[in-house]
């Protein structure tokens, strides 16, 4: 009889939620992360009084009801609503494109001049069938919104020229003609009151965790110790790199302590032109309405992704898809191991969906319903 039912690789928010789920049946559950701390990307620092957000911005939000319950059974979250703003060059524009940002443009005040400019600048590129990313979005929104808001940010966000990122990247861009800046539609949203952390507490409380620890240093041993393996790192390492190894973007955070009570008087403000390396600013008090007499900002700059380098984004183009594809047929056939998270599955997850994911993995494993509803881990 082996020393645990379950191993789970990864303490981020698929493991954590598994593992809870798993110990609330009775099993016995080991989870370990080569990182010093639990939580995985929602891990929060803290300095000066303030919970800061050590891997980037992280706004809770979500339309299902019990997802929103789900997580507040563990912290309640407050009620911070993200609208960011961005700077371009001397000017300051509100975010997502809503009428704010159209009076900031074109200084129109209704619905229908926004969209006669809009549709009148479409219109004049006729552009039938995109080619790559610049040509969708300009399809879309027109010439000054691309120009100003769109093509500086996307290119260092991918390290690319726009006219070399293929036009599925963007399949919409959100145009609202309302006075609205609320960046997430979703009915619930907020931010944990406490930080991140306490949720990861909550969720691993009296579950044996060890930190610091490379799964793959140790493989057999730790295969050996459970029925079960709970995969949440990067499937091609899994399996070797049999196919190839996947691409992703990575990100580097700058971190700094400022001697002032606010600094830029928003938590997100995105900097769209491509003379700025970095692609937004996060001053993290504001995420919890902070009155500290310090601030700490983090500016955030996309990189190219490396073996030794944290792997934030998958690149879900055709080529590493096929490779995925590959895996996750390997995947597929393994009885004792569960793949599961946005390096497992090769796919970009908001947290919502990656909670909604690990309930419906859990509820399938054990033949039980978790939750009533989960409609939405898409």
């Amino acid at each position: 009889m082996k020393k645990y039912d379950y191993l789970i690789v990864g303490s981020g928010l698929f493991g954590s939620v598994f593992a809870h789920e798993a110990a609330k049946r009775g099993k016995r559950c080991l989870v370990i992360d080569k990182r010093p701390h639990a939580g995985g990307n929602i891990y929060c620092g803290r300095k000066e009084g303030i919970n800061i957000h050590q891997y980037g911005a992280h706004i809770f939000h979500t339309n299902d009801k019990s997802i929103w319950e789900y997580v507040n059974s563990f912290v309640e979250f407050n009620r911070y609503t993200n609208s960011p703003i961005a700077f371009y060059k001397n000017e300051v524009y509100n975010m997502p494109f809503n009428m704010n940002t159209f009076f900031q443009l074109w200084g129109v005040k209704t619905p229908r001049e926004a969209k006669e400019i809009i549709r009148k600048q479409i219109d004049s590129l006729d552009i039938k069938e995109p080619a790559n990313l610049e040509e969708q979005a300009l399809s879309l929104v027109g010439v000054d919104i691309y120009e100003k808001l769109i093509k500086g940010y996307t290119e260092k966000q991918w390290g690319r020229p726009a006219t070399q990122l293929p036009a599925f990247i963007i399949k919409r861009l959100p145009v609202r003609l309302t006075y609205d800046n609320n960046y997430f539609t979703d009915r619930y949203q907020g931010i944990p009151i406490g930080g991140y952390n306490k949720l990861t507490e909550g969720l691993l409380k009296g579950i044996e965790l060890q930190l610091g620890v490379d799964y793959f240093e140790h493989r057999k041993q730790f295969d050996a110790l459970a029925n079960y393996t709970v995969f949440t790192g990067k499937i091609d390492q899994y399996y070797h790199y049999r196919y190839g190894q996947l691409q992703y973007r990575s990100l580097r955070f700058e971190h700094q302590t400022l001697d002032t009570d606010n600094y830029q008087g928003n938590a997100v403000v995105n900097y769209t032109e491509a003379e700025v390396p970095y692609t937004r600013i996060i001053e993290h008090k504001h995420f919890e309405f902070g009155t500290q007499p310090k601030t700490v900002i983090t500016k955030e700059y996309p990189e190219e992704w490396t073996a030794n380098k944290e792997p934030y984004y998958p690149i879900n183009d055709e080529r590493n898809n096929t490779i995925f594809k590959k895996y996750k047929a390997l995947a597929d056939k393994e009885t004792d191991v569960i793949f599961g998270g946005r390096l497992a599955e090769y796919k970009y997850y908001d947290m919502h969906q990656i909670i909604g994911s690990a309930l419906k993995k859990v509820s399938g494993h054990f033949d039980a319903p978790v939750l009533q509803t989960c409609s939405n881990f898409v």
